[in-house]
């Protein structure tokens, strides 16, 4: 099972160095360390930024003016989505 709160960690980490406010997903592509490929995991959850990107956007509503309320959606993005 998924660790919300190391998730929640892991995507703080990822997102906070993007160029805020981010109007779009693509917009934080450049702060991810390894770009689209960039990896989240916990527990038996793992996926991808791109994959975030599909899972979650119906759940995000750019723009976004700061990590925490980005990472806020994309938590219920994943929990809505049935992921978390």
């Amino acid at each position: 099972m998924a660790d919300e709160a190391e998730l929640r960690e892991q995507l703080v980490e990822a997102f906070e160095g993007a160029d805020y406010p981010v109007s779009n997903q693509m917009d934080l592509v450049p702060a991810l360390p390894n770009g689209p490929a960039t990896s989240f995991e916990s527990g038996d959850l793992s996926f991808t930024a791109m994959e975030l990107g599909t899972t979650a956007s119906s759940h995000q509503d750019f723009p976004y003016e700061d990590v925490d309320t980005l990472v806020d959606d994309v938590i219920e993005g994943l929990k809505a989505e049935g992921e978390l």
